[in-house]
């Protein structure tokens, strides 16, 4: 009678010990997932974009609304494009160190997923898995201010208001360009010209402007001098962040062959510009030496 008493004591702490188990990995799991939605939704679309995101009620939501979306993007965003209502949606994991930053988009008709991309790693973000969606088709202005949100909540940690701004700038003028140059086109530009700029600590407005000339030859973009000055303008800004490399290219997996490019064309360059100063260096030091 002992023995079973015993027994059956062992197996219910077994039980509990389980359940607490998994109640803790339930409760870290949660943690690590938090979702954004646009204020005006409707309850139907509510539950649809959940149930399109995979998941349940319980999940910890932030909300975003027009007002917020308009604070960092109506400087630089027509009033047509912010609208009125704030609909775009964003799924937010935080994933293990080193995992990097990927986006996927459904129903969203003018920022592109690289633009989401690229902005995140302007606002600090690091280590997450990003789906943007909305029950219509919109523009998904919105959702940059919802995944900081969602990223902020799940951290704990606070992305500063500079970041904040200059990153909404970044996907608003990247945006814009698009519409302009193309989107795959304008992505691929900023892009390289902020690679530049991080890699070489370039601060200067000559310095910076020489590398927005030098990325859209290379590309064979033709930009007007309107829109290199707004480039330019955004990349003292982006030069003036705690930006890494190292960073970007663990955040940006499937353009780090690229990130190596980029820098060692610069590289070539300035060694080609040293081997130039050293001949003068030398022609005149045999001329008066």
């Amino acid at each position: 009678m002992l023995k079973k008493t015993i027994s059956i004591i062992l197996i219910m702490l077994l039980l509990v010990s389980n359940m607490s188990s998994l109640a803790i990995a339930d409760a870290e799991m949660g943690r690590n997932v938090v979702v954004s939605l646009g204020k005006n939704l409707t309850n139907e679309q509510r539950s649809s974009m959940l149930n399109y995101f995979g998941v349940s009620n319980d999940v910890d939501i932030v909300e975003v609304t027009n007002a917020e979306e308009r604070e960092y993007l109506g400087k630089y965003i027509d009033d047509k494009l912010l609208g009125t209502r704030s609909l775009s949606c964003a799924y937010v994991e935080k994933l293990d160190e080193g995992s990097g930053i990927s986006v996927d988009t459904h129903n969203i008709s003018w920022v592109t997923k690289d633009m989401y991309e690229n902005a995140l790693i302007t606002a600090g973000i690091k280590d997450a898995k990003v789906v943007v969606a909305s029950p219509i088709n919109v523009s998904g202005t919105a959702a940059l201010t919802g995944i900081i949100k969602a990223f902020e909540d799940i951290t704990g940690e606070d992305i500063s208001k500079k970041e904040k701004e200059v990153a909404s700038e970044e996907i608003a003028k990247t945006a814009m360009l698009g519409n302009e140059i193309g989107k795959d086109e304008a992505s691929e530009l900023i892009e390289n010209v902020k690679v530049d700029v991080v890699a070489n600590n370039k601060k200067s407005k000559k310095d910076i402007k020489e590398a927005v000339e030098s990325a859209a030859d290379e590309l064979q973009i033709q930009l007007t001098e309107e829109q290199i000055n707004e480039i330019v303008d955004l990349m003292r800004k982006i030069s003036k962040l705690d930006l890494n490399l190292d960073d970007i290219k663990t955040q940006l997996k499937d353009i780090s062959g690229k990130i190596d490019k980029i820098v060692n064309q610069n590289e070539e360059v300035k060694s080609f510009l040293q081997r130039i100063v050293d001949y003068i260096g030398e022609f005149f030091s045999k001329l008066f030496g």
